[in-house]
Parts: structure tokens; sequence; C-alpha cells
């Protein structure tokens, strides 16, 4: 239960609900029980067992109110006056109209509870799925690359649900069902102190073995919604991956391994839906042998001792079951909790999730680039091994700085550090002198423009996907942007052109045609420092040629940071870097560093450029 302190915030901004709900289930419980004991002067007028009345009693004070002696009395004196003046006959119809009244009143309380308590449960689900959501975008590109995506997606959608329902079952847990319970119990203590006492014997009993059916329901509910995770993300894969795996025929590979996840899904809740469904029909039979024993009891205090009238037992009989269905929702509600616990733990591991990248307290909002960029002695690693090694270079604004080496030599890990998706282990990063982990993360990214190796596209309209850059651009400047990239010339021969779906991650173009997109949207936020990472790889050697042109004028006086692996993109760069497992092994411009016929010479003639 440590956990509904944590979630219980989500419900205070619906706690008037709450309220309401409250409320409305404490008549819900107040009619329910005098429905059934309005059952006892009815059965009594049928066997004729009422007793006559005929002086009003006086209800002096506020405690005559609770008095079973004067209640009995009034409801004799009331049956007694109805029976002389209208017969047995209007009576009983009075007796009805009376319990449906009461029976009325009772379920439209229960309805109001349960719509009051719809806003409740809805808000909470909406807020929470908002916040998990919302921290999600907030944590680092480190925390995913360690979880599998849909085991993100299970949490969100199948393990917020849980909490949600969970919480609902706690507030019938603590109000509606228990008021009901109290309230019978009352009645059946007004009724009869023996018969009740002789009841309670028996409940001890009930609630044991019903505790230790849900003992393991937590553990079973953990392994269900862990193996959830495991076939979405199996799922997602598959979508992202279909070209592969039919390239390579692995279809059947794949089917075995999302079949093995649905059999052990399959096995799992198989295991906790036999337990849920033990708790039902287990405290239902329970119930029902206390109430057989109570017609042993209570029948012999009706036909032998006389202590107990016919009406009185049978309305007793009425509460002790009304007693059956809100324990049965008790143990319902608290395998729902338990359940709910599990998903929970999974949902705030989220929540309660530190970012090592949070902006400092003090964090400085940056408004402009002037000088330049500085890496100094920086060291990086991502798991044990560094990928970085005491670098250090020096990008003065307006010039264009290329990072070239093999696969693995750490040049996409600068733009990562320098985009401050990582933080470094050790040495600093600067911006006008300033380290990046004093400035704020929004500020310093509004700084730059990106564009990576994978074009990353969204299932929405060209327009969308380029208004990312600059959210308020007119059409007019999306059109300037992607002539600059030369994805004009596809886009305008498209059916609505800039309003074009392009499908799930740009599905519906080439690769050349969706990195042109990308870089159109970086062209189109127009920042004063521009990071590529490997910005031309996708495209095809016509494509690469137009993109080449269109990139040389946008870094003409913009500072950038070029991670490139065909060569031939770079030789205009104001200085070259060459990386080897970490470090510079050479520096130098085009020329400069031809004529040393050294690691960048070897680069060159490999990839035949001349």
């Amino acid at each position: 239960m440590n956990y509904l302190k944590k979630i219980l915030r989500f419900a205070l901004p619906y706690k008037k609900y709450a309220f309401l709900n409250i409320i409305c289930n404490i008549f819900y419980a107040l009619f329910g029980t005098l429905a059934m004991v309005s059952l006892m002067p009815m059965i009594n007028i049928l066997f004729n067992e009422t007793n006559k009345e005929y002086t009003k009693p006086e209800f002096l004070s506020f405690g005559d109110y609770f008095s079973k002696d004067k209640v009995i009395d009034f409801f004799n004196y009331f049956v007694t006056n109805k029976l002389e003046i209208e017969g047995p006959s209007a009576t009983l119809t009075y007796m009805i109209v009376i319990i449906i009244s009461l029976f009325l009143l009772k379920n439209l309380f229960n309805y109001l509870g349960l719509y009051y308590i719809t806003y409740l449960r809805n808000g909470v689900l909406k807020d929470l799925r908002n916040e998990i959501y919302e921290k999600t975008l907030k944590l680092p590109i480190a925390f995913f690359s360690e979880k599998r995506k849909g085991d993100i997606i299970a949490r969100i959608s199948g393990d917020v649900n849980e909490v949600q329902t969970s919480f609902l079952s706690i507030l019938e847990l603590i109000v509606k069902e228990p008021l009901t319970i109290i309230f019978a119990i009352l009645a059946m203590f007004l009724t009869s102190v023996n018969l009740t006492i002789f009841v309670f014997l028996f409940i001890p009993i009930s609630g044991f073995i019903i505790s230790a059916i849900g003992k393991k329901l937590k553990k079973h509910s953990q392994n269900v919604q862990r193996e959830q995770g495991v076939f979405l993300s199996t799922l997602e894969e598959t979508l992202g991956g279909l070209k592969v795996i039919k390239g390579f025929n692995s279809e059947n590979n794949f089917v075995s391994k999302f079949s093995q996840s649905t059999s052990r899904f399959f096995n799992f809740s198989n295991q906790l839906t036999h337990r849920q469904n033990l708790a039902s029909p287990t405290s239902e039979f329970l119930g029902i042998v206390t109430i057989a024993v109570l017609l042993w009891y209570g029948g012999s205090m009706v036909l032998i001792d006389k202590t107990l009238s016919g009406g009185a037992f049978i309305g007793f009989m009425a509460l002790a079951y009304q007693i059956l269905t809100p324990a049965k929702e008790i143990s319902k509600a608290s395998y729902s909790v338990r359940r709910g616990n599990a998903a929970a733990e999974r949902v705030l591991e989220i929540l309660e999730t530190k970012s090592p990248l949070e902006d400092k307290p003090n964090a400085m909002v940056k408004d402009g680039f002037h000088n330049d960029i500085t890496l100094k002695n920086v060291s990086f690693k991502y798991e044990d091994e560094l990928v970085l090694k005491n670098f250090s270079i020096h990008v003065p604004k307006g010039k264009s700085v290329a990072l070239v080496g093999q696969s693995g030599s750490g040049k996409s890990t600068i733009a990562n550090l320098v985009t401050r998706f990582y933080d470094v282990n050790e040495g600093s990063i600067q911006i006008d002198g300033i380290d990046i982990r004093d400035l704020t993360k929004h500020s310093l990214r509004h700084l730059m423009g990106l564009v990576t190796q994978d074009s990353i596209l969204f299932n929405d309209s060209i327009k969308n996907n380029l208004l990312l850059g600059k959210e308020n651009a007119s059409d007019d400047d999306i059109i300037d942007a992607l002539k600059i990239a030369n994805a004009w010339e596809f886009v305008k021969d498209l059916p609505k052109g800039i309003e074009t779906n392009i499908g799930d991650s740009g599905g519906k173009l080439s690769g050349g045609q969706k990195q042109r997109l990308s870089i159109a949207r970086a062209v189109l936020k127009n920042p004063p420092i521009m990071i590529l990472d490997e910005a031309t790889s996708a495209l095809d050697t016509e494509s690469e040629r137009l993109v080449q042109v269109a990139l040389e004028n946008m870094m003409k006086n913009r500072t950038s940071i070029v991670i490139a692996h065909r060569l031939s993109t770079i030789q205009n760069a104001d200085e070259i870097i060459v990386m080897q497992k970490g470090e510079i092994a050479e520096q130098g411009t085009h020329l400069e560093l031809m004529k040393k016929h050294g690691v960048y010479k070897k680069l060159v003639d490999m990839q035949s450029f001349e």
C-alpha cells in the first residue's frame, strides 16, 4: 500500500468527486440496510405477528431516534393504525411502497456514487499517462538503450490502467462496502445480539482462507505485466524491421520468438486468473455455510425458544446475506489492490527515475552564440571501455570542423556529447567559455540544428515534420528550406505538396528523399550551430551532389561540426580531424592531410577519391 501515497497526489485535483462519491456511498449503505430492516414489519403483517401498539410513541430527545424500542414501537403503532383503519391489504401495500422506495433510493445513490467516481478514475488515468509520457521525453537516451520499447508502452497503457482500477478498488474498500457491512451489523445487533455474536464466530475463519488465496497474487501479476512488455517489444521490433525479416527469410524465427512469449503470457495469465476466480466462489461458499448455520441456530430461537419473531429472523437473514456481497467485493478489491501494487511499482520506476542530465537549479539560459565551441580533455565511455580519451578540439564561430575515421572511432559520440544527450565522464565542453552543463538543455539545443545519420521522421505531413524546426514558420519559409535542401523538386510533384502524409517513419519516401527532408528541417530552424552526423550517408550519388552544394551554402558563415563517412563531402571544411580509437590521429585541411601521406590519405585512397 506504500505506492498509494505516491499515487494519491494524482487524485487531489479531483477530490471533490471523491467527496461526493463518499457521501453517496454513505446514503447507499444506509438505505440498503433500511430496505432490509423494512422487511421485518411486512413479514410480521403477513404472518399476523405484529404486536398491537395503539399509543403513538414520543421522541423526546435526539437519542430516542436511535433507540431500538422506540423505533419498533413506532413501526408497530404505524402498522396497528393502518390495520385498524384501512385493513391488512392496504397496510401491506404501504409497506411494499416503502420497501420499493428504499431500494430505489439505494440504487439511485449507488449510481450517483459511480457517476462521480468516473471523473476521478478517468482523471487519474489521464494525468498519470500524461506525466509518464512527459517523463519519458525528459529521461536521457541512455535510459532507453537499456529498456525495451514495448515494455515502456506496456507500462503507459496496461500498467497505468491497472493502477487506476486498483485505486478505485481502494475507495470501495475503505468506504462503500465497509459502510454497508457496518450498517448491516448495527441493524443485526439491534435485532438479536446473541445471533449476531454467533455469526461472527465464523468470520475470522473465512478471512483467513480468503487471505491465503490472495498471497501470491502480486507475484503472478508481476509475471503477467513483465511478459506483456516482452511480446509488445517483439511486436515493435518486428514492425520496425519487416524488410530485414523478410529479406533474410526469418519469419519463422520471429514467429517462434513471439509464440514463446505469448505461451509464457498464457501460463502466467492462467495462474493469475485461477487465483482471482477462486476468490468469488470461496467467499460465497463460506457465506452460504454461515447462512446455513444461522438457519439452524436462528430457527431454534424462533420455533423452540420463542425469543425471536419470524419477521425479525427473516430480516436478520436478509441482513446477514447483505453482508456477503460487500465482503465478496472487498476480497475482489484486495486482489485488485495487489495487482495494482505490482503495476504501480513498474509505473513509479519510470516516474521516480532521476535523470543524470537534469538542469541545475541555477542553470543559465543562453540566447545566442558569439565566440567558439571548445572540447577540453573529454573522456567518455558508454559502459566499461573508453570511447573518447582526453579529446580536445576548438571550433571558432563561423568555421566548419569535420570529424572522420573508421566506424567505432568515436565520431558520433562527439555529436551526442555536444548536444548533451550524454554527459562527459571527464573534461568539459564549453560554448563561449561556459560549460554546457551550466546551461539549460532547452537553450543549448535551441542554438543547434541536428541532422542524424538515420533520417528520423514522423507519421505526419511534410509540413508538420518540418515545423519541428520552427513552429511558427510560414508555408513560404518551408518551401524555401525545401529548395535549399534540394527536396522541393520531389515535394512539389506529390499529390498534396507539403501537406502530403509521408507514412510511418517516412515509409512512403526513398532514403534520399527522407534525408533531404531531415536537412530541410534543420535549414528551417536556421540555428547558429549545425551538427551533421553523416547527413549525406543515405543519399545516392546524384542526391549527394545536390545536397552537398546546399549544405555548403548553408554552412557559410555558420559554425558546423560535420561527422562524415564519405570523405568527398568534407574536403572544403576549415579543419579535418582524423580519429582513431577515441583519439586524434591527424588534423589539418584536406590539402595538408593529403601531403602528410598518413591515415587520412589511406582513407581517401580506400574510397578512390582524387
